[in-house]
């Protein structure tokens, strides 16, 4: 194939020969396509010039509707009326036809939560200093914040993950997969380069592949971020098209007498780039979050693993649109967890087509409302597992 016409053409056509690789890692690794977005070895093939008909991700595979029905028709035997476990049904569901399991396990549990500082925090976007990224990173990685002592209680992990903290040494025990020191601030300058937004991409989908390897097959999405709902709102109005000033809201406690200032560096970080919102790198790359783009990876990588990820409030639905927006069958692989109180997150929530279970006013972040909702998930599978139907209860009319 000319190297020219490569893209739009379909995976099994395209040879290594064809493409315009700028580095090529071992067997497994990614193999980097000239700025554009990797192409990875084991299947997965993304790229995009600016339209997302142009973009295509390969080895993310649909549910088995098969086991699935298969599912389905031993809830509606349950001995219980039809339909009167609710979500619940439509959860064992759709995991039986994720894990390809009638009955389906969840076995090990996790929430990977990406931390990273934002340098739009110059323009007085938050009330915490940006220290407080690093000093609260550190402290979600030994267990003791909110999602720490949530997990806890639930019986999962807690993978923390340096992937763009404005420190010069990750400290233990957070992970180090620092893409950079931070964003640049997006008020005067785009917050990375596309080639950083690709590989703080491939952190997110590399840290599912090894956590599946490590047995766990449950993972929920946290980050921290001080300033991080700046960019979250950037994105979701140049994805919905609305101004800032309808989606801004007050993050962590911002004063509302300041308020009107959030959506007015919101607006300059837009309105001063051009950004085609039908590209999601290029979305990122103007005025995203390192933390962003990881949780933007971690999506894709349950959706190639086929490892149900479960999203957490705002900031976490923004990345799971970016995902969706790079291949809509990500969804199948996606559960809400919480409404988040932060302003925009029921719009995040409807433009996602996924309505949260729970309603408990909260707005911390940190993957706190997502680990929550494990409970949810593990309980839609006792109830296949555990349950009899009619048949084995030895009822014959109800």
């Amino acid at each position: 194939m000319p190297l020219g016409n490569w893209e739009g053409a379909d995976y099994d056509d395209i040879k290594p020969g064809d493409l315009p690789v700028n580095e090529i890692m071992d067997e497994g690794k990614v193999h980097y396509l000239q700025g554009i977005i990797p192409f990875v070895s084991n299947g997965l093939f993304l790229y995009s010039k600016s339209r997302r008909d142009n973009m295509k991700i390969e080895k993310i595979s649909g549910l088995n509707m098969a086991i699935s029905e298969m599912t389905k028709n031993r809830i509606d035997n349950l001995v219980k009326p039809q339909g009167s476990m609710g979500e619940l049904e439509n959860i064992a569901i759709r995991l039986a036809g994720i894990y390809e399991q009638p009955m389906p396990t969840i076995t090990k549990k996790a929430v990977i939560v990406m931390c990273a500082d934002h340098g739009v925090c110059a323009e007085d976007v938050a009330v915490a200093p940006p220290i407080v990224t690093l000093i609260q990173s550190i402290n979600i990685a030994k267990g003791v914040s909110g999602v720490g002592a949530l997990a806890k209680s639930l019986g999962a992990d807690v993978i923390a993950i340096d992937i763009g903290i404005d420190c010069d040494v990750t400290p233990e025990p957070l992970l180090d997969r620092k893409i950079r020191k931070g964003t640049e601030n997006i008020a005067v300058r785009h917050a990375m380069t596309r080639d950083e937004a690709i590989s703080a991409i491939q952190v997110g989908i590399d840290a599912v592949q090894h956590a599946k390897a490590n047995g766990y097959n449950l993972i929920a999405t946290g980050e921290m971020g001080i300033g991080n709902t700046t960019p979250s709102t950037a994105i979701l109005s140049v994805l919905s098209s609305k101004s800032p000033t309808e989606l801004t809201g007050i993050g962590a406690n911002y004063p509302l007498e300041k308020l009107a200032h959030k959506p007015a560096v919101i607006e300059q970080a837009i309105s001063s780039k051009t950004i085609d919102k039908h590209d999601p790198i290029d979305v990122l790359a103007a005025v995203g979050g390192l933390e962003i783009a990881g949780l933007t990876g971690v999506m894709l990588g349950g959706a190639i693993n086929r490892v149900p990820v479960v999203i957490d409030g705002f900031i976490s639905t923004i990345a799971a649109l970016l995902a969706c927006e790079m291949d809509p069958s990500v969804r199948n692989y996606l559960f809400p967890s919480h409404a988040s109180e932060e302003k925009s997150a029921s719009l995040a929530s409807q433009m996602l087509g996924l309505k949260p279970y729970l309603h408990l006013g909260m707005r911390l972040g940190e993957g706190s409302g997502a680990v929550i909702a494990f409970s949810l998930l593990e309980s839609a599978c006792a109830m296949v597992k555990d349950m009899i139907t009619f048949e084995e209860a030895g009822i014959s009319v109800v």
